[in-house]
């Protein structure tokens, strides 16, 4: 099957992403079905992308008049058998739970065409495990895309042990003509490529608050005031050839023998957690949040990135 045969594309799950995905590609012109167990779960989502659009539209990264027609090519159901009846693609955006996840790739390994490109969500948990108790397991992979999904254009292409050459290629392109930007991981590992950077900052980070080198708040100003100005123009590679591998090579020499390398959460962090310091859902953290700085922090995000998507677009 090629990128350009496919019309039809089922979500499974509407919580936190699976609305997101379903607006892609109904704003491309895709037929989309979206599954969940609860009618109620699935109005919520359509609510959602109706508001998500809304926003879209007066930041001048979609038009009003788009809006009733992409909501219009997304149906809802409630039966798995009626959403994937027609699907080319499948993608899987249930919990982080790998049973769960497992069995909902038996159903679809049952329900599907033969021909169907079956994807996964996950942003961490192997490909391989997920697709093991499956039959055709030559056509699931891994797509993970980033929350919020219609605004943040990446999305990882994970092959599984056993996913295809074709089914990677075909997903691939077929990602790009839905307007994301794909890229590649070839080998199947926790994490995939953007989660295991993400983490390995994130835990030198808390590492640093633990040690009491510096506050939360130092911590944030010195990544978003320093070198996280550059990120979007210069990843950590093209750093390194720009300093020189040498002067890479005698800092790494120095350091890296000083960096956290605990294979083990903080205990900072899991004592937080313990006492129900949960961020933004209890309003304490690393920080303290009140309902009302949690909102301008979301909206602050939301504001950025939409931002950056209508630089692009215009560009």
């Amino acid at each position: 099957m090629k990128a350009e045969d496919v019309s039809n594309v089922a979500v499974i799950g509407a919580g936190m992403i699976g609305p997101g995905i379903a607006q892609i590609f109904a704003a491309k012109n895709y037929q989309v079905c979206l599954l969940d167990i609860r009618e109620e779960i699935l109005l919520k989502a359509i609510e959602n992308v109706r508001s998500n659009l809304s926003v879209m539209a007066q930041k001048g990264v979609a038009l009003e008049s788009e809006i009733d027609p992409i909501i219009s090519r997304i149906k809802t159901t409630t039966n798995m058998a009626e959403a994937v009846s027609d699907a080319q693609l499948v993608i899987e955006a249930v919990t982080e739970n790998p049973e769960l996840k497992q069995k909902v790739f038996r159903d679809l390994d049952r329900l599907c065409s033969p021909e169907a490109i079956l994807a996964t969500n996950t942003s961490v948990i192997s490909i391989t495990e997920i697709a093991a108790k499956a039959r055709r397991r030559e056509r699931i992979l891994g797509t993970h895309f980033w929350n919020p999904p219609y605004i943040i254009p990446l999305v990882e292409v994970v092959k599984g042990k056993e996913t295809s050459e074709e089914t990677l290629e075909t997903t691939y392109q077929l990602l790009k003509n839905a307007g994301k930007h794909p890229v590649k991981v070839m080998k199947d590992v926790p994490g995939f490529v953007g989660n295991r950077l993400q983490h390995a900052l994130w835990r030198e980070a808390i590492s640093i608050v633990e040690n009491g080198i510096a506050d939360p708040a130092t911590v944030d100003e010195v990544i978003k005031e320093g070198f996280g100005i550059r990120l979007p123009v210069l990843g950590p590679l093209e750093t390194a050839d720009m300093v020189g591998l040498d002067l890479t090579l005698a800092i790494h020499d120095y350091i890296l023998r000083h960096l956290e390398a605990s294979p083990h959460p903080s205990p900072l962090l899991r004592g937080k957690v313990k006492r129900g310091e949960l961020g933004f859902k209890t309003g304490q953290g690393f920080y303290t949040w009140s309902a009302e700085e949690a909102q301008r922090s979301r909206e602050r995000l939301l504001e950025y990135l939409l931002e950056r998507m209508r630089e692009e677009k215009n560009q």
